[in-house]
């Protein structure tokens, strides 16, 4: 219930998301709509995944040399959540799907991610059919898109190649067109690929009956020789089965192997996978290569792979923000009936404990307050920030041009730090989690050792912590002169000039206004030579102090609406809120200081150490 009272707060009393069904996509819908599809989710994520966090834990995917073998609970699991309609919940009514804001979509597979992330590998699938949904031929959305919105078939995203891994620029898969005849499919333009992929979530299962390969592969030039860099690479679909144009499965197995597992620190309930296209394992047509469909243009293919990667990185956000939170409620219960220690009593250096007291519960001592209102005001305050970053994509949608415009752009900088900060953040909430359990927390008798093994891998999927940083630096805060930075600061700075007007709020909204003006200079200062070397060499601590920043503003935010309530919003809830909007304003934004300082000062100590001195 805890989780469900904060995120029925964030949704209806700060986002006002009950307005939304006030616009003609959402007419359909209300609270009550709203609520029902919360409480269904909450109760599948209750029944299905929960109990089954562990299990998944314990039984990796195993791979027998022709099938994945998955515990029985996976497939429950996933056959319940198709089922219920989450895979196409934001999708037309005429795609099968429920046209539900992507607000509320969001905050419903909250509920998922929070019971067992690991279980919960759907991201990939809706956002992998979203993307065909964007660039792809009306047969491939009735014949791909469609089948991955029903729950028939399941999606992936192929980008990383053992030898390339972040640098899409080197990848070496090549896609030829297959023969004279190749653009007369009618699933798209038909090509053979051949090359190696890695690192591929849910690459290879028995969950569904086809699997639909999203891969990157260059097109060969008319010199035979593959394009250099990212301009020569495409997009392409890739079935595991192959498939007519009534999307019927043709029987056929396309050249798609499975060339082992990798085994994962955490995560363990999705398979990881290196996938080999068009090796010769599977011929097809007695021709060499896998058979693959080309989306979009030659050429444009992580311009369509980006608008999955950028849903999948919000999606990331979310799964650190829930694997945190997971993990701050499962301390919470532990700090609140665990005694241990006695309150010292006495004068300062006199003092000594009475052991004829009973023991204090742990959550009755200052440190371990500490450490949960650390990873409450992480936590929750991430979870803030993510939904704010899907109530934009619904304004991209379905607002004004102006606000739809305006959102696209508040999206493009928030995205990194939508991604970046819950991975570091709600990451220490869980080692905090850990912490709080003492001995028992770093052992398996607990959960909270797993969630922060499962967190772990937030920080380099769908993009590492650096690239987001070079990202944010490099190009978000910059692009049209600073546009996008401009527009965020003057939202950030409207939240100041309402909590100006209250008192309790307006010194935390003058800290506030100097934090940002600070990363305003550091902005600057980091590009004042014109040097991206310089610049870029401390992109890191200044995504950090960037979103430490965009969270102070959230919070601030955040405690506006605690401020406007009424009617007694569980009064120990609205001081809990408070406290960790408080506890943020002291504790975690006067630490951007250092962080800006090696930015202002375009600091070379790390870029410039030679090798040797390692």
């Amino acid at each position: 219930m805890r989780l469900r009272s904060t995120i029925d707060f964030l949704l209806y009393d700060w986002l006002q998301a009950e307005g939304l069904s006030r616009r003609t996509r959402f007419a359909d819908h209300s609270r009550d709509t709203f609520d029902a599809v919360m409480d269904t989710c909450e109760r599948i994520a209750r029944e299905k995944y929960a109990p089954f966090n562990r299990t998944v834990d314990l039984q990796e995917p195993q791979f027998d040399g022709e099938r994945v073998i998955l515990p029985q609970c996976t497939y429950d699991a996933r056959q319940a959540f198709a089922e219920s309609g989450m895979l196409s919940a934001a999708q037309d009514y005429a795609m099968g799907g429920m046209q539900l804001p992507y607000t509320v979509e969001a905050a419903a597979n909250c509920f998922f991610a929070a019971a067992s992330i690991s279980i919960g590998s759907n991201l990939l699938t809706s956002g992998n059919a979203n993307a065909i949904m964007a660039h792809g031929t009306e047969t491939q959305k009735q014949v791909f898109a469609a089948n991955e919105f029903n729950g028939r078939w399941a999606g992936t995203m192929c980008l990383s190649e053992p030898q390339a891994g972040s640098s899409l620029s080197d990848i070496a898969t090549r896609a030829e067109p297959d023969g004279a005849d190749f653009a007369d499919d009618v699933l798209g333009p038909r090509y053979r690929l051949k090359g190696n992929k890695m690192w591929i979530s849910a690459g290879d299962h028995e969950l569904t009956e086809n699997i639909v390969h999203l891969v990157l592969a260059k097109i060969p030039g008319p010199d035979g020789k593959p394009v250099p860099g990212v301009k020569g690479i495409s997009l392409f679909i890739v079935p595991k089965k192959l498939v007519d144009a009534a999307g019927r499965l043709s029987g056929e197995r396309n050249d798609v192997a499975l060339a082992g597992l990798n085994h994962k620190l955490g995560w363990r309930g999705t398979t990881n996978t290196l996938l080999n296209f068009g090796e010769g394992k599977y011929p097809v047509r007695g021709a060499a290569g896998a058979i693959g469909y080309l989306v979009g243009k030659p050429g444009e293919g992580l311009k369509c792979m980006f608008h999955m990667m950028n849903e999948a990185r919000i999606s990331i956000g979310m799964a650190a923000t829930m694997l945190g939170m997971a993990g701050y409620h499962a301390s919470l219960e532990y700090a609140q009936s665990r005694p241990q220690g006695r309150p010292i009593q006495g004068a300062p250096g006199e003092g000594g404990k009475d052991a004829s007291r009973p023991q204090s519960r742990i959550i009755e001592h200052a440190d371990v307050k500490r450490m949960l209102l650390a990873q409450k005001a992480y936590c929750e305050g991430a979870l803030a920030l993510n939904l704010f970053c899907a109530r934009l994509v619904d304004e991209q949608h379905t607002g004004s041009e102006q606000e739809a415009a305006e959102a696209k752009l508040l999206l493009e900088v928030l995205t990194p730090i939508a991604k970046s900060w819950p991975s570091e953040f709600c990451l220490e909430a869980n080692s905090l989690a850990i912490q709080i359990h003492g001995g028992y927390g770093y052992t398996r008798d607990f959960p909270v050792e797993q969630y922060w093994r499962d967190n772990r891998l937030n920080m380099i999927h769908e993009g590492t912590h650096g690239i987001q940083a070079l990202d944010l630096l490099g190009r978000k805060v910059v692009m049209e002169g600073g546009k996008g930075l401009q527009l965020l600061a003057a939202r950030i700075n409207a939240t100041n000039q309402r909590a100006l007007q209250n008192e309790k709020l307006a010194p935390y909204a003058n800290q506030l206004a100097r934090a940002l003006a600070d990363v305003g200079s550091a902005t600057k200062a980091a590009w004042a030579t014109g040097n991206p070397q310089e610049a870029l060499a401390n992109a890191v601590p200044y995504m950090q102090a960037f979103g430490h920043v965009v969270l102070a503003w959230i919070w601030l935010d955040v405690a506006l609406a605690l401020l406007a309530k009424d009617d007694e919003l569980a009064i120990a809830a609205h001081r809990g809120g408070m406290a960790a909007m408080r506890y943020f304003f002291h504790y975690e934004l006067p630490r951007i200081g250092a962080w800006l300082q090696v930015v202002k000062s375009r600091d070379m100590t790390c870029a410039l150490l030679e090798e040797e001195a390692f």
